[in-house]
């Protein structure tokens, strides 16, 4: 008998069930368990509910489609990523997963591969969802408006730019001051491209005018497209006329910001963070190690987020009451949006093409880990006078190349499992020294006995605090409650730490296997041996 079968008598049956006295009843029940082979307890539970159960489907657990070893592809793709987010990583598989077979750390067959390239955001997010971890924090700003030029710089408008062609930028200063603004500290200059995302970071000594024109001069010399226009805040590092001539002879159609407008620069506010603070944290940085150290740093960086960090960009966003539906073009790394416009002649494509494939993305990011722990090293908190200062850790874009070798190697898996764990590298903040708690809050309720604790401490130390406690309880009536036992547990646990220190060991000194009895040839010997 069919399932709906066995549903469509019950439904019959159960009316006559609840009119009939005890005999019928069991009538029933036989000839109900009979035609359904239901279990006897369950068909009276059935038949004596108030109404007919309500069926529910059953869903059975479908067969997975990504086995275990799809899993650990899409982690090693994800670390290589550098944990971004699975919109941003979904369409950028098509080029990160054979870049890493390029550079040897897997070897896919074609059915691996069309799987690998052709998952969906939501099916990684399911499975990345067990090595999850949130990282946040926030600086503070540091801009001082300039007002004396403001009248001279127009604010940036729709037809002084053009959006649609690579090489109008916006600019911002980060300040690596950790929370305190006063002394001097490092800076760090971003420039961030409106069309290609494109993103170039340099450090700074001071955020003096001089200082941020000369890094402005060595962008032009890094960025692989000419700078059109400059787009910056109000502040009076960006807001001078040096500044202006420099982009008047160099054809730079100079803008600013509206004051407290701070979403006006929002492309290079949100590579402050994710680039920026992500990768250097919010400690303080001060001195020329740490500029040097910063420099390698972004030296690696602005090839790994160039090449190998995709983002998104809104391409439609549509109103309606209060609902804002917004809709954004497929992830894609500054590199491929680059490639994407006839603005660069055919040797400067082909040189680019030809450092896209030469980059192994794994080595690159595990070369940007070895630097960023040798910058944390200067972080003025934990920077002392004894600590040896050495040269700056250098980047070595030959380091970036591989050999191949088959399947997942050793190296790839071991970087996954480490980048894994280690994930909280984000958004990096030291945490301040606590200062010490070596004062009272209240009075020593013990103060003036505790002679006569330690007396019988010497005495009989093998007491415990409690035994102690009831003791003076009963010898001063009234003066001591139960609550006070725990203070008197602290109070015998640091007498007992210091006492420990001071009890008789002259023993030591006539014990026949004591290491002062055996000869020197015995003793060496014997060390010799434990440190093999």
């Amino acid at each position: 008998m069919s399932y709906r079968t066995r549903r469509e008598l019950l439904a019959q049956i159960i009316p006559r069930y609840r009119e009939a006295d005890q005999n019928q009843k069991q009538s029933i029940l036989n000839e109900f368990v009979a035609s359904t082979d239901y279990n006897r307890k369950y068909a009276i539970r059935l038949l004596s509910s108030k109404s007919l159960p309500v069926v529910t489907k059953i869903c059975r657990p479908r067969v997975s489609y990504y086995n275990t070893e799809d899993h650990e592809i899409i982690k090693l793709a994800w670390s290589a990523a550098n944990f971004i987010a699975s919109k941003r990583l979904a369409p950028f598989l098509k080029e990160l997963i054979p870049a890493l077979e390029r550079h040897g750390h897997l070897t896919l067959n074609n059915v691996t591969r069309e799987k690998i390239t052709s998952i969906s955001a939501a099916t990684i997010d399911r499975i990345l969802e067990p090595q999850r971890r949130n990282a946040n924090g926030r600086g503070i700003s540091t801009t001082k408006p300039g007002d004396l030029l403001k009248k001279k710089i127009p604010v940036r408008t729709f037809a002084d730019w053009d959006e649609d062609e690579p090489g109008f930028f916006e600019a911002d200063l980060v300040a690596h001051c950790g929370g305190n603004t006063s002394g001097s500290f490092l800076y760090s200059l971003v420039l961030t491209d409106i069309v290609t995302g494109w993103v170039e970071c340099l450090p700074l000594l001071s955020k003096h005018q001089g200082s941020v024109i000369q890094a402005f001069g060595h962008a032009m010399q890094l960025i692989p497209f000419p700078i059109l226009g400059l787009d910056t805040d109000n502040g009076g590092e960006f807001i001078n006329q040096e500044l202006i001539d420099f982009c008047e002879n160099n054809q730079i159609t100079f803008t600013r910001g509206r004051a407290y407008k701070k979403n006006d620069q929002c492309f290079v506010e949100q590579k402050n963070g994710v680039v920026v603070r992500q990768l250097v944290g919010y400690d303080r940085f001060e001195g020329m190690h740490a500029y040097k150290q910063l420099n390698e740093l972004y030296r690696a960086t602005r090839l790994y987020v160039n090449f190998f960090q995709p983002s998104m960009k809104l391409h439609i966003k549509h109103r309606e009451g209060a609902k804002v539906q917004r809709t954004y073009d497929p992830a894609k790394t500054p590199f491929n949006r680059l490639m994407a416009k006839d603005i660069l002649n055919k040797e400067n494509r082909n040189y680019l093409i030809n450092v896209f494939e030469s980059l192994d993305p794994i080595r690159l990011l595990q070369q940007i880990k070895n630097i960023q722990d040798s910058l944390w090293k200067h972080v003025v908190p934990v920077l002392s006078d004894t600590l040896k200062i050495e040269d700056p850790l250098k980047f070595d874009s030959n380091g970036c190349n591989s050999v191949k070798n088959t399947n997942m190697d050793n190296m790839a898996i071991d970087f996954m499992n480490k980048s894994i764990e280690n994930e909280k590298r984000k958004y990096r903040r030291t945490k301040k020294p606590r200062v010490p708690h070596t004062w009272r809050t209240r009075k020593n309720p013990f103060e003036e006995i505790w002679n006569e604790v330690s007396e019988l401490l010497e005495e009989q130390p093998e007491r415990t605090a409690k035994s102690i406690f009831i003791e003076f309880q009963q010898k001063y009536p009234g003066r001591y409650y139960d609550g006070q036992l725990r203070t008197m547990q602290r109070h015998v646990k640091a007498w007992r730490s210091k006492a420990i220190l001071t009890f008789d060991y002259e023993w030591l000194k006539d014990e026949i296997l004591a290491v002062d009895k055996f000869t020197p040839n015995f003793h060496g010997k014997i060390i010799r041996e434990a440190s093999l």
